[in-house]
């Protein structure tokens, strides 16, 4: 499944995007979170878009002589995003955590270096929760109202706080497992 091709359509969905403005909500604090994608990525996904009927490009004049190609959502592709956004699908296979795979082995290694990889770990876990926390106090001091795009993104970035809190809860048993 082409899934960047969703989330392509999600956003232009939202409001009509440049390629670079595509880019830049990749890059977002909102997106970045549980999603990214490259430059490399989303040019070629705008054009198969574009070639099957789901996405519009038309050319407007930025400033005296700048071009720009404005993306607009088309109604066989606000048809093909909403009927994906209601398919239900199972759970995919388990990310790749390089740490977690070391974790696996860490009978390969000392106890002292494996607990020194341990805490490495938990200060950029602790480091990423306090981020993603004070974005979510700053960004949302209330829960918005249903069916506004702020509550989809204030879900997702409270599912990466409590991910991060998770996680640090986990490297916190781990490190008392060897400093026993």
């Amino acid at each position: 499944m082409r899934n960047l091709k969703y989330a392509i359509l999600g956003l232009v969905n939202r409001a009509p995007k440049t390629g670079y403005d595509i880019k830049r909500a990749f890059d977002d604090r909102a997106l970045t979170n549980f999603w990214h994608a490259e430059h490399s990525q989303i040019y070629p996904e705008l054009a198969k878009l574009v070639s099957e009927g789901m996405l519009e490009v038309s050319t407007v004049i930025q400033g005296q002589k700048m071009e720009k190609k404005l993306y607009t959502i088309t109604p066989a592709g606000k048809k093909d995003f909403e009927h994906w956004l209601r398919d239900d699908v199972p759970l995919e296979r388990t990310y790749k955590d390089i740490f977690r795979l070391r974790t696996f082995f860490s009978d390969a290694m000392q106890p002292d270096e494996y607990l020194a990889l341990l805490r490495s770990q938990r200060a950029m876990h602790q480091e990423k929760y306090n981020y993603l926390s004070s974005i979510q106090k700053a960004d949302f001091p209330e829960i918005p109202a249903i069916g506004t795009p702020e509550l989809g993104d204030y879900m997702v970035l409270d599912g990466a706080v409590s991910r991060e809190a998770d996680c640090l809860r986990w490297l916190d048993r781990c490190i008392a497992i060897f400093e026993k």
